[in-house]
C-alpha cells in the first residue's frame, strides 16, 4: 500500500518526483501558494541523498575526524596530546543522531500541512501527462523530476565479488578498517579519504588522472596535495586499477602506474569515482524526455525536450552536482513552472568546496579558465601564514588566490582554515559585481581570518601606494605644506 494524504490528488497542477532538497524546495514553495502539488518519494523517508548519505552524514564524519585530529596535535597549543582510541560505531551513532535530528524537518506531515500530497512510491510516467505510482493513475499539468544520483561504479573486473564501500553505504560501518584504499581523488575521495584516515585507518588514494582535482588550477591541487601527504595519506597519481580479488579478508588490487604494473593489499575499498544520475525506471521515453549519460537534458529554464517537464539537482546535466545549486535550481523552476516567468539559471557565481581540511573553496573562473577565455586577470595572493588569527590558531596551510579583471572579481579560490565560509564575501563582491578596491577600503574586524580579502587584495595596491611616483608626491607635500 502507498501511505496516502488524507486529500487524493488524481489531477494535479504540479507534480513532483524526488524528495530530497530541490523537490523538496519546489513543492513546499508550491504548496504554500496554493499550487495543487504531490510531492513522490520511492524511498522511505524525505530528505533525499544530501540529508541521509550526503553532506550532512560526511561533513559530521569529518568533524569528528578533526577532532581526533586536534586531540593528536594538542601538544602544539599548549595541552597534553592524546591519542584517542577510536570507535567507529560510537562516531556513527553521532552521525545518526545528527541526520534525526534535521529529519524532523523533512517530515511528511509538515509538507502535508503545507497542502501537498505526499505519496511514498516509485513513480514511472507512461504518457506525457501521466504517471503510476504503483497501481494509482496520476495524471499532471507540470511535472518537476528531481531525483537525484547514486554513486557510479566502475567496470573493475573482480570488484563486485570482492566487496566495495561507496559514500551511500560507508554509514553502516561500526568498525574501521586498519588498511582501507579509495577509489578516486575528487572531492568525496578526498573527503572521506582524510576523515578516515584521521580515525585511524592506513589510506591509500588511487587516482585515475595525472594530477588531483584536475578541475582545478594545478597549483592549488599541488598544495592540497602536499598538505594531505604530510598527514600520511599515500596519493598515487596516474593509478589505473585493472581488477580486484579478495582472499578472506583481504583485498588485493591490481593497478598500473608508470607503466609498470604494481599490486595493493587492503582490509576495505571504498569507491569514490564520481555519480551518476538516477533517471533509470521513470518511463522517462513515454513522457518524450530526453536524456543520456549525464542525466536529462535541459534548457536554461531548466525545462525538458517535453516543455510542461522540468528537472533539477544531480538528476540533470546541469554543471554542478550540489545541493545549493539544486536549491537554486528549484527557484528556478518555480519562477518558471508555478509563476510562469522565463528566468534562466546563471552559474558564473555558485561558490563550491571540498570539506577537506584545510577547505578548497572557489568562485567563478580559475587561472586556466579565464585564460581560455582570452581574459587577462591580474592574480593576487594572500598566504594564511601571514594572516595573525590563522597564527593563533595554528591554522596556517594555504593561501587566497583572487583572479581580478578591470578592477573587479572573475574568480577566487580559498585553501585555508574556513574557507567555505569566507567564499562567501568574494561571491557577493562578485554578484554585485563590486570592485576589489571597495573589499580593501571594508574595515575587517581583528584578528578575523576574513583579513585575507582585504590583505590579498591590498596586494595589488601596495607596489603603486610606495612606487616613486607616491614618495615623489608625498615629498612634495611636505615641502609646500607646512
Amino acid at each position: 500500500m502507498i501511505p496516502m494524504s488524507p486529500r487524493q490528488q488524481d489531477n494535479p497542477e504540479l507534480v513532483v518526483i524526488g524528495g530530497g532538497v530541490g523537490g523538496l524546495v519546489t513543492a513546499s514553495v508550491a504548496g504554500q501558494l496554493g499550487v495543487r502539488t504531490t510531492l513522490i518519494e520511492r524511498g522511505p523517508k524525505l530528505g533525499g541523498d544530501c540529508l541521509h548519505t550526503g553532506c550532512v552524514p560526511s561533513k559530521t564524519l569529518i568533524h569528528s575526524a578533526r577532532v581526533a585530529s586536534l586531540m593528536r596535535r594538542a601538544g602544539e597549543f599548549g595541552l597534553p596530546a592524546a591519542d584517542p582510541r577510536v570507535d567507529l560505531g560510537a562516531v556513527m551513532d553521532r552521525v545518526r543522531s545528527v541526520i534525526d535530528s534535521i529529519q524532523v524537518h523533512d517530515d511528511p506531515e509538515r509538507f502535508r500541512g503545507y497542502g501537498v500530497e505526499v505519496i511514498f512510491g516509485q513513480a514511472r510516467f507512461t504518457a506525457p501527462r501521466e504517471l503510476m505510482v504503483e497501481d494509482r493513475r496520476i495524471t499532471g499539468r507540470r511535472f518537476v523530476i528531481a531525483t537525484g544520483s547514486r554513486p557510479a561504479i566502475p567496470a573493475i573486473p573482480g570488484l563486485d565479488e570482492a566487496g566495495y564501500l561507496t559514500s551511500d553505504s560507508l554509514w553502516t560501518q561500526r568498525s574501521l578498517p586498519r588498511r582501507l584504499a579509495v577509489l578516486g581523488g575528487g572531492p568525496i575521495g578526498l573527503e572521506l579519504g582524510q576523515a578516515l584516515a584521521r580515525l585511524g585507518s592506513q589510506v591509500t588514494i588511487l587516482e585515475a588522472a595525472a594530477r588531483l582535482l584536475p578541475g582545478e588550477d594545478p597549483d592549488t591541487g599541488e598544495a592540497l596535495k602536499a598538505i594531505l601527504d604530510r598527514e600520511g595519506l599515500e596519493i598515487r597519481l596516474g593509478a589505473q586499477v585493472t581488477g580486484v580479488s579478495g582472499q578472506g579478508a583481504v583485498k588485493r588490487l591490481d593497478y598500473v602506474q608508470d607503466a609498470c604494473s604494481r599490486t595493493l593489499e587492503v582490509d576495505a575499498i571504498l569507491v569514490a569515482t564520481g555519480r551518476r544520475p538516477n533517471v533509470e525506471d521513470l518511463g522517462l521515453e513515454a513522457a518524450g524526455v530526453d536524456f543520456g549519460a549525464r542525466g536529462i537534458r535541459v534548457d536554461r529554464r531548466l525545462r525538458s525536450s517535453a516543455k510542461h517537464i522540468y528537472a533539477c539537482g544531480d538528476c540533470c546535466d546541469t554543471p554542478y552536482p550540489f545541493t545549493h545549486a539544486a536549491e537554486y535550481e528549484a527557484g528556478i523552476v518555480i519562477t518558471n513552472a508555478v509563476f510562469r516567468l522565463p528566468r534562466k539559471a546563471d552559474y558564473r557565481v555558485l561558490p563550491r568546496v571540498i570539506y577537506c581540511d584545510p577547505e578548497l573553496a572557489r568562485v567563478g573562473l580559475n587561472e586556466r579558465e579565464a585564460r581560455e577565455q582570452g581574459l587577462e586577470v591580474e592574480v593576487l595572493r594572500f598566504p594564511f601564514s601571514q594572516v595573525d588569527r590563522a597564527l593563533a590558531e595554528g591554522e596556517t596551510a594555504g593561501e587566497a588566490k583572487l583572479l581580478v579583471r578591470k578592477g573587479r572579481l572573475v574568480g577566487a579560490a580559498l585553501l585555508g582554515p574556513r574557507a567555505g565560509e569566507l567564499i562567501h564575501e568574494l561571491a557577493l563582491a562578485m554578484q554585485a559585481k563590486i570592485p576589489v578596491s571597495r573589499i580593501a577600503a571594508t574595515i575587517h574586524a581583528y584578528p578575523t581570518l576574513a583579513q585575507i580579502h582585504r590583505r590579498a587584495v591590498n596586494t595589488a595596491y601596495s607596489p603603486r601606494l610606495f612606487g616613486p611616483a607616491t614618495r615623489r608626491l608625498v615629498r612634495w607635500i611636505q615641502r609646500l605644506i607646512p
